[in-house]
């Protein structure tokens, strides 16, 4: 069904009153035409793709681009003697994790769900693992259920409440074993955890008196910093209050915190923490491959190294609105870029066409899963089965959607890397 839209209204606007709108307003209202072809790189990675006989949605990894991301954070956290700690969710494939973590030297994990969680156990049973998030305490009873106390002696689990802390206490005792527990802090994103150090004083005060705990340490997400306006003074306040978080740490459990986890970070603030912390490690997943939510001045050093690729279904026709065809020469002569209709295989993801340059999904038809029409001026030039490449947002949830990682290498489709089951 068509939704009419601002570019419609503008577009009908303009030709219906043309006679009363001077020549400049008009030309002031129109659209640049911003098509073109895929330049050498997309080319290269097209012709990969029909070598290798893809003719489905795929996403594809540039290992080049990469190892490269992996040796420039290497290269900054090792500057600053910060280990890192793997995102599971953000590069949920075991190849592509075990090429991180390779990379970086690290055991470290951060997961986020129990299909992960267990999975990434079997994979890496020696590995270090912090909970990103609280989770419930039915998946929690119910992972000591099925993978036993000792499968999971390595887990470090984030607790937010003094009634998390209580339901825990009780698997714990269930299962007579010693839990490692993680404090969440809120250090301004105000998402959850503990608001200030008093609050943390109290949870960990209830975490000793409950007697089947050993502290591991605290967790401060600061994703916030790179949203703000301001973010030199979020990320002072972040940093006071991690601080005053560390100092209620280490009154009330014995030794120096230094030993304990204290993590931080993410692909928004890495760079930052590199730079000076009081944090002693990072978390980071996404800034691997770069999804373009993570296009920040702080990341500029990095490369996009994830594309969705998908075959061209039909081209080469002019845009025809349904039910309104008489908008169809006003919107192209407004907007050229609305001009030609092109329909991929696939679509609706998270994430926005970047190869040939000039595409743009349409608000007029909307998204579709089946077959996405995007629209570009008569400047791109596709044919039924070339390759229109996407660039994703993120790499989590929507790394789970296309089967098997094709890696881009030395000009040619090589491994194909299997991912996780779907999981939330």
């Amino acid at each position: 069904m068509v939704r009419l839209s601002r570019r419609a209204a503008i577009a009908g606007g303009v030709v219906a009153l043309g006679a009363g709108v001077g020549a400049g307003t008009v030309a002031a209202l129109r659209s640049a035409d911003h098509g073109g072809t895929h330049d050498a790189y997309f080319r290269k990675v097209q012709g990969a793709l029909a070598q290798a006989g893809l003719a489905q949605p795929v996403l594809v990894v540039d290992a080049a681009r990469l190892d490269a991301n992996i040796a420039r954070l290497r290269t900054a956290v090792g500057a600053a003697h910060l280990p890192l700690r793997v995102v599971v969710k953000s590069l949920p494939c075991p190849t592509l994790l075990d090429r991180v973590a390779k990379g970086l030297s690290t055991n470290r994990f951060m997961v986020f769900n129990a299909p992960m969680l267990a999975a990434m156990l079997a994979l890496h049973p020696g590995g270090d693992y912090l909970t990103g998030k609280p989770l419930p305490a039915p998946l929690v009873a119910h992972l000591y259920a099925t993978l036993g106390a000792p499968a999971l002696a390595k887990v470090q689990w984030l607790v937010d409440t003094p009634e998390r802390i209580a339901a825990y206490a009780a698997i714990a005792r269930a299962n007579g074993t010693r839990m490692k527990l993680s404090c969440e802090i809120d250090v301004g994103l105000h998402r959850g955890g503990f608001a200030d150090a008093a609050a943390l004083a109290e949870g960990l005060k209830a975490a000793q008196a409950a007697g089947c705990f050993d502290v591991a340490g605290l967790m401060g997400y600061d994703a916030h910093v790179a949203k703000l306006g301001d973010g030199d003074a979020a990320w002072a306040d972040a940093q006071s209050r991690y601080a005053a978080a560390i100092k209620a740490l280490a009154a009330l459990v014995p030794g120096d915190p230094q030993r304990l986890t204290l993590n931080s970070a993410g692909s928004y603030t890495v760079m930052r923490h590199t730079r000076g912390t009081v944090a002693n490690e990072v978390s980071v997943g996404s800034a691997f491959v770069k999804p373009n939510d993570f296009d920040i001045a702080e990341n500029k050093d990095l490369a996009p190294a994830l594309f969705i690729a998908t075959p061209v279904i039909k081209a080469g026709r002019p845009l025809d609105l349904p039910g309104h065809a008489y908008l169809n020469g006003p919107l192209a002569f407004m907007d050229p870029n609305t001009a030609q209709a092109i329909y991929i295989f696939g679509g609706h993801w998270l994430a926005d066409p970047v190869s040939p340059p000039g595409l743009q999904t349409s608000d007029l038809i909307g998204l579709s899963s089946n077959q996405q029409l995007l629209t570009g001026s008569w400047r791109v030039h596709l044919k039924p089965d070339d390759s229109v490449f996407l660039r994703p947002h993120q790499s989590e949830a929507l790394m789970l959607q296309f089967g098997d990682v094709v890696l881009y290498q030395d000009g040619r489709i090589g491994d194909r890397w299997p991912v996780f089951p779907a999981s939330a």
